[in-house]
């Protein structure tokens, strides 16, 4: 049991670089094709059916792009698909959500504080949201908002503050941000899967069965699409938002997630302008400063608990196996004396005036709770105390792998 907590930390960081490099896949192909469609130029000279070209140049070479709003008369043998890049991000990143928030769920996921649940049942409200989601947008999207699409995105913005309120409600701060941003992929993923691609295999068919194409599957496919255009950013936002304390652990961590959707669309919408050619609108740098400024001055409001509450908390049942295992007194002072600086609810060592990544190492409920985190950040390797603070002793280290490991093997 000892060896699963190092061989499952392997895992955890094998699918996050999958998830990672995914995700940048999706990303740039996301923005390349955006600013390409906006970019597109008319021309007297332009072939049937051809709604605008644009010539790039890159990596030595030339190359003339052309974009048909429904179809060339004659369909090649070969067509590039851009489906892979989402769907294998959303995969990765809904194996990381389980590894992380679900299997490590006493830790990450709830907040007894705020809801006194199961393990189980924040499980379940973790998956099912993912799916009444989509749902609740998808049938927006269908309605007859799709032909009034600023009212329906101002919906789609109502629809994701009530879900990152809901969050709150229920799950830790950083838990809560990042099912926030599980939420908004898995809308952007279920567009690519189930109306986009869709969609172009209908055209697909059609052209080569010698039937006309519905023009009605490119205008949902575009709908869609810059849907996804302008949650890109907030997204990238929410996917790093647990490296940030300022972010998820504080009083308004919610309505800060929400602002960020904001400024995502004022940052696109400059982007998107100038690629179109329409000019680059300065008022959306103005909204996207104040927009930051308000986030700043609402991250100022902490939202730990005290050191008397924490310890007065009862104790999970994985927590009281740390807590009650062998060498368990020895490593909590070993953790005080190394970490509770840096680690506290109000850090004593300068320049840090909030704990790093949310992490409290004060009370011996604290301690059992990260005993996971202590073993393989401080016990089996030199990431913490930082080198460049201090230096941990090697037989405190070695004492705080003989504690995990006796709670792991007890």
């Amino acid at each position: 049991m000892h060896d699963i907590a190092i061989l499952w930390d392997w895992v955890e960081f094998a699918v996050r670089w999958l998830h990672v490099i995914t995700a940048i896949a999706w990303i740039g192909s996301s923005f390349y094709f955006i600013a390409l469609d906006l970019g597109l130029r008319t021309s007297q000279d332009l072939g049937e059916g051809v709604h605008g070209e644009e010539w790039q140049v890159h990596g030595g070479g030339f190359y003339h792009i052309q974009k048909y709003l429904v179809a060339p008369q004659r369909l090649p043998e070969h067509l590039t698909w851009f489906k892979w890049e989402s769907y294998s991000t959303w995969l990765s990143g809904a194996a990381l959500l389980m590894i992380i928030y679900w299997i490590g769920g006493d830790l990450y996921l709830l907040d007894p504080g705020k809801a006194d649940i199961a393990l189980w049942q924040g499980i379940l409200i973790s998956a099912v949201s993912l799916t009444v989601g989509w749902l609740l947008y998808d049938f927006l999207c269908r309605s007859g908002l799709g032909e009034r699409p600023t009212v329906l995105m101002a919906l789609l913005f109502i629809l994701l503050v009530a879900a990152a309120w809901g969050y709150d409600q229920i799950f830790t701060g950083r838990a809560a941000l990042l099912h926030l941003g599980a939420f908004t992929a898995t809308v952007m993923t279920a567009n690519v899967f189930f109306i986009i691609i869709p969609g172009q295999r209908i055209v697909v068919n059609d052209l080569r069965n010698g039937r006309d194409p519905d023009p009605k599957y490119g205008k949902a496919a575009k709908l869609r699409s810059t849907h996804n255009n302008y949650l890109t950013l907030p997204v990238i936002f929410l996917m790093l938002a647990n490296h940030y304390p300022l972010a998820f652990a504080t009083e308004y961590s919610w309505i800060i997630a929400c602002l960020v959707f904001l400024m995502g669309v004022t940052i696109r919408h400059f982007f998107n302008t100038m690629h179109s050619g329409a000019g680059k609108p300065a008022w959306t740098w103005a909204a996207t400063a104040v927009l930051f400024i308000l986030i700043v001055w609402l991250s100022t409001a902490p939202m730990l608990d005290s050191y008397e509450d924490a310890e007065s908390r009862q104790m999970t049942p994985s927590e009281l196996q740390f807590a009650n295992a062998d060498g368990f007194s020895a490593a909590y002072d070993i953790v005080i004396g190394n970490c509770s600086m840096c680690h506290a609810r109000e850090p004593v060592w300068e320049g840090i005036r909030w704990p790093p990544n949310g992490v409290v190492l004060e009370t011996p409920s604290d301690v059992a709770r990260h005993a996971d985190a202590i073993f393989l950040q401080a016990g089996v390797s030199l990431a913490m105390p930082p080198p460049g603070a201090f230096s941990m002793d090697p037989e405190h280290r070695l004492a705080l792998v003989n504690w995990h490991r006796s709670a792991r093997d007890g």
